[in-house]
């Protein structure tokens, strides 16, 4: 195998399939990354049983072959060269990579040992890679991070004709995402539990390339399924967590409300950083509202306490209600718009964050709900 390539095209290619590995494998090849070259193209791809990454990339090829050598490694040294064409070639148990005056030598694994990548699903239909990947990046954030708790750790894909709905929570907030797509079938009813990680890194990459992501999973996509993404040169397939007993999260959002605000988000999420300072790490934010405006209060050990006022237009009894700050502020950071709207049933209720137009009038598509926290007066 000998080819030449362009620095920055190998560099976004294995740092994109090496993000994906494994940092302790359970056999060695796992960590490494797959480079074969047929055809002037060179696919560059990584593999763990659970994950697979792979993308092509031009090249101007002398000979064709495969070489399998650390993913991280590789990572690290292709982000580290000079913006020159890359020659790269095997020798004997070798791979040289030569840029300008710099020349590496790394030691290859037996290509032999390596696992295939698993075939990409049927299609289930296409949608917008930029709607995409901001849908996921909103729900993502909701997801749990325990793994002793896998089921929370995912984001719920459900698939109902036009409309893709994105869930995920941690038991203590809860995100929805609603957009349009174009399914294969226009009576689909699917659903599927994708690893909230492997699916945020995903739409993260393919979002920016812009054009349309393919959504491919197989029918029946619950339990030891698989899911794939498809955008450009890149393509990249996940086992879906077990999701038979995914609780009915949807019920939490309540249908009416007795106090609503409407606050500046960039005005609230700066106090709220502020007022936060004081806080411990558990330590949750008190919000006070009523017809005069926010009071957004903490305190802290050692007697520290800071409180600080601000507008906002209520409507309903005074309220007290506190969240923990960190997850008060990931809501805010979601919305994507100036203007928010929280509403709320009492102090004890779970609060939903929701999008607003200028004028306060709600956007549809997006519901961040967070649980209030119980705090001695």
């Amino acid at each position: 195998m000998k080819f030449r390539v362009e620095r920055d095209a190998l560099a976004d290619a294995v740092a994109w399939t090496a993000k994906s590995l494994p940092s302790r494998p359970s056999v060695p090849v796992l960590a490494g990354v797959m480079l074969r070259a047929t055809d002037g193209s060179l696919e560059v791809s990584g593999f763990d049983y659970e994950v697979s990454s792979q993308v092509t990339v031009e090249i101007q090829s002398d000979s064709d072959g495969a070489a399998l050598v650390s993913g991280r490694l590789l990572a690290e040294i292709t982000k580290a060269l000079p913006a020159k064409p890359v020659d790269i070639a095997a020798v004997g148990a070798h791979l040289e990579l030569l840029c300008g005056s710099a020349r590496f030598t790394l030691p290859t694994m037996p290509v032999e040992d390596y696992p295939s990548l698993p075939d990409m699903p049927a299609s289930a239909g296409t949608v917008d890679a930029g709607a995409f990947a901001t849908a996921v990046a909103q729900v993502a954030i909701a997801a749990g991070r325990d793994e002793t708790l896998p089921m929370m750790t995912g984001v719920r894909l459900e698939l109902n004709g036009g409309t893709l709905s994105m869930l995920a929570t941690d038991r203590y907030r809860l995100a929805l995402r609603e957009i349009e797509w174009a399914p294969q079938d226009p009576h689909i009813d699917l659903h599927a539990l994708a690893p909230a990680r492997t699916l945020a890194d995903t739409a993260k990459t393919l979002g920016p390339a812009g054009g349309e992501v393919t959504l491919a999973l197989a029918q029946g996509g619950a339990g030891e399924g698989m899911i794939g993404f498809a955008g450009g040169t890149r393509r990249t397939t996940s086992r879906l967590l077990d999701g038979a007993n995914y609780p009915p999260v949807r019920s939490l959002f309540p249908d009416t409300h007795n106090a609503r605000a409407t606050v500046s988000v960039a005005a609230l999420a700066e106090v709220v950083k502020r007022v936060a300072l004081v806080a411990e790490r558990t330590t949750p934010v008190r919000l006070s509202f009523s017809e005069d405006g926010l009071v957004v209060e903490a305190g802290g050990s050692e007697d520290a306490r800071a409180s600080e006022a601000m507008d906002t237009v209520f409507t309903g009894e005074p309220l007290t209600i506190a969240f923990n700050p960190q997850y008060l502020l990931d809501g805010l950071a979601a919305l994507g718009v100036p203007t928010a709207v929280l509403s709320f049933l009492d102090a004890f209720k779970p609060a939903v964050i929701l999008p607003a137009a200028d004028d306060g009038e709600v956007i549809p598509g997006y519901r961040y709900l967070i649980m209030p926290i119980r705090v001695a007066r």
